[in-house]
């Protein structure tokens, strides 16, 4: 009897050990803002340079600014596989409204080469360093910062927002907190496994494999990136708990038609981002609409930037 017993209370253990998220508790920020608006696009400039061998060029910093720190500088963060490309339409008619815009690849994105495995190596460590990076930056280019950014840029954007105190207004787009394939009880179970196995790289889009559009995004996405991603997430989860959130204000943009990321789980941290009296909203897109995950590339087919765009423009100035 003591045999079952003690093999009961193992496995017990281990389950309760695999669903508690693991390695969180290092993804702490370090802002190092710049003085002002030379310094900010000098930054910018070696952060752009950095980033240049093998590079898709379309895939290399963007920099859209009116030669001077404007009243608004606003950060655009691309997604997982894709690049600034994604957002470089909505980046020039932000440009138009007078604002200074900032769109960087995050780490190990944007390369020349759609087939190569370099984005596996990415770390929830990088993209909250990235995330201090261009926050750092944008204080030099504005005298708010605004912050955007969707799926896994949703994500990043989101832990800046909770960790930085000189963002004036976070708005995140269908972030990947979890998987819609991926039950949300076993989402950190998932994580933890898929951080330890061999990784693995799956089409994402099986018809068309390594011919799938954007010609800039990477067809294929890596198992060990998107635990990676999800660490990031639950990191802001965890944080939630201990502090109030830094942005001045948050703004979550849901989209009920997403297939691939778990709407239920961004509602949770939307529930503990109030429970913590953060200065938070919402706003979801009418079902009808039929958006798929990425709602701001307009290159997708049967995309509704004429839609999306002006909308989230409007959630930027109210």
């Amino acid at each position: 009897m003591w045999i079952i017993l003690l093999v009961a209370g193992t496995l017990i253990a281990v389950a309760l050990f695999i669903q508690s998220p693991h390695n969180i508790s290092n993804l702490a920020s370090h802002p190092n803002p710049v003085q002002g608006y030379d310094e900010a696009v000098g930054h910018a400039g070696k952060l752009r340079e950095n980033g240049q061998q093998n590079m898709n060029p379309l895939c290399r910093l963007q920099l859209m600014t009116h030669g001077r720190k404007t009243g608004r500088a606003v950060i655009l963060v691309h997604g997982y596989t894709t690049c600034p490309q994604q957002f470089h339409e909505l980046g020039e008619r932000l440009h138009e409204y007078g604002c200074n815009v900032l769109i960087a690849p995050l780490p190990h994105h944007g390369l020349a080469d759609r087939m190569t495995e370099e984005h596996s190596l990415l770390k929830a460590e990088e993209l909250a360093a990235y995330a201090d990076t261009v926050v750092d930056i944008a204080q030099g280019l504005g005298e708010e910062v605004i912050m955007m950014g969707i799926s896994a840029g949703g994500v990043t954007t989101a832990w800046a927002a909770q960790q930085r105190d000189d963002i004036d207004l976070a708005v995140i787009i269908s972030p990947a907190f979890g998987f819609k394939q991926i039950p949300t009880f076993l989402t950190a179970a998932v994580m933890n496994i898929f951080t330890v196995l061999p990784d693995k790289f799956t089409w994402w889009n099986p018809d068309l494999q390594a011919d799938a559009p954007p010609s800039y995004a990477y067809p294929r996405y890596s198992r060990r990136a998107l635990a990676q991603i999800l660490r990031l997430g639950f990191a802001v989860q965890q944080d939630i708990q201990r502090k109030p959130a830094g942005a001045k204000k948050i703004v979550v943009v849901f989209n009920p038609n997403d297939n691939e990321i778990n709407n239920e789980l961004t509602q949770d941290i939307v529930k503990r981002w109030q429970s913590h009296k953060a200065n938070i909203t919402t706003y979801g897109f009418d079902a009808s609409l039929k958006l798929g995950h990425d709602i701001i590339d307009p290159s997708h087919l049967g995309q509704k930037v004429d839609i999306v765009y002006p909308k989230l423009v409007e959630l930027i100035n109210r």
